[in-house]
């Protein structure tokens, strides 16, 4: 009888399988946003920490542990794939230490620059269907963005920005005058602007006053503010809000139902995102928002909404690991990218960046960092079929040098592994049936 049983209960687990993936594979061209219910439920949502209370995990878990007491972070989330299945997905300390809620899988955190990632993604999608070019120029009367409002131009070299130059940061435009993206209040009285600024503002303001610093295409230099562009790209090209179309055309098809721009202040955090915590006596600076107020970087000193296509989506890394194995280049998951569109992402030099990706290397290895105050976050996809994110919800302490540091903990974690989970996190669904303890591996 308690094999007939189990039996029963694997068959159930196959075509509960079956049906996630005609889920996420079906109606890609829809453009209707798809509303999280009950049958379209974020995995995170689905998942808990005890379901990744391996024994064969508890190496990484003591990593984990050791690493967030070390920097006293106050709360994290870690998911990790094997062969792009979901194996573990768990969370560690506080998702909001003053009300004693501990983090779970279902804790959105803003990524940073992660962000540029999905916005990398989404601009190859519109490649692969043809819809743009890597060779179209951006700006001037033959550029994607050709409207008036884009017309005055300091610079007759930016009507040769690219696409392309774009994507692997060698537009032309450094940092040497500040990043535009983060100089919120000087921006609006110049341009006599509400806060906080939109991306449209940002790129006049920086046009019509700002020459580039060296010729587009010659060598890359990280560019807040050439992401920023992509996003009115895609809308331009879309003819749809920003992250309206990402949602629509790239997340939700593939059965991510909770990856969101994320917003600047503590009242207006979503419902299941964490709360964020700085470092003790980190400075305060005067809010981008306007206010007059001194405030913390985390909670309005910087500007979320105006980070938008470079730096403000919010997620769990559940979520985002299940757009990972969609461009990941490997063969058990579908990617939503031809080859050729990801071989284009990832190529990268000594000179030039990959698209998207902070960076590539021969050994298979492609990563993205994203940090900002409250927050610092890794993606890591690795050629043995690894993949895993970490994110925290604390000011680091040593800023965008941080990530090295959790890729220390969670290489010597990993490490620590000798026996793989079998099952796919991915598809597990909440049931009365199921028998939870088949995704327990001891």
């Amino acid at each position: 009888m308690k094999i007939k049983r189990s039996l029963r209960i694997s068959f159930l687990f196959i075509l509960i399988f079956l049906a996630e993936i005609a889920i996420s594979w079906s109606d890609k061209s829809s453009i209707e946003k798809i509303i999280p219910s009950d049958d379209k439920k974020p995995i995170s949502l689905k998942l808990t920490n005890n379901l990744s209370a391996y024994e064969s995990m508890q190496g990484l878990d003591l990593q984990i542990q050791k690493f967030m007491k070390r920097w006293n972070i106050v709360g994290a989330s870690v998911a990790v794939v094997k062969d792009e299945r979901l194996i573990y997905s768990k969370g560690f300390g506080y998702a909001d230490k003053d009300d004693s809620v501990r983090v779970e899988p279902k804790h959105l955190f803003r990524v940073a620059s992660i962000s540029k990632l999905i916005t990398a993604t989404t601009i190859m999608k519109l490649v692969d269907e043809g819809k743009i070019d890597l060779s179209d120029k951006v700006f001037g009367e033959k550029g994607i963005l050709n409207g008036d409002e884009f017309s005055e131009i300091k610079d007759s070299k930016v009507k040769s920005i690219t696409v392309k130059h774009l994507l692997n940061h060698t537009s032309g435009w450094t940092n040497r005058k500040g990043d535009p993206m983060f100089q919120n209040l000087a921006i609006a009285n110049e341009m006599n602007a509400e806060l906080p600024l939109s991306t449209e503002i940002v790129t006049q303001y920086v046009l019509k006053n700002r020459k580039l610093d060296y010729t587009p295409g010659r060598k890359s230099v990280y560019s807040n503010f050439g992401y920023a562009i992509l996003g009115l790209v895609i809308e331009k090209v879309t003819n749809q809000d920003y992250e309206e179309y990402v949602v629509t055309n790239i997340l939700n098809p593939i059965g991510i139902y909770d990856m969101r721009l994320g917003k600047s202040l503590l009242k207006d955090r979503y419902e299941n995102e964490v709360k964020y915590y700085g470092l003790k006596g980190e400075r305060k600076i005067t809010s981008s928002l306007g206010t007059g107020e001194i405030v913390p970087k985390y909670y309005g000193g910087n500007s979320i909404e105006t980070l938008g296509s470079a730096g403000g989506w919010v997620a769990s890394p559940t979520e985002l690991m299940k757009l990972i194995v969609a461009i990941d280049g490997f063969q058990k998951r579908k990617d939503i990218l031809s080859d050729n569109s990801i071989k284009k992402m990832t190529r990268s030099s000594r000179r030039i960046r990959p698209f998207g990706w902070t960076g590539t290397d021969k050994n298979g290895y492609w990563w993205r960092t994203g940090t900002l105050s409250g927050t610092s976050a890794l993606i890591k996809r690795e050629k043995n079929g690894i993949s895993w994110m970490l994110v925290i919800n604390t000011s680091p302490k040593y800023g965008a040098r941080f990530p090295i540091y959790i890729n220390k903990t969670m290489m010597k974690g990993l490490a620590s592994v000798d026996n793989w989970p079998s099952y796919d996190l991915f598809d597990y669904y909440e049931s009365g049936n199921l028998n939870e303890n088949l995704l327990v591996v001891k």
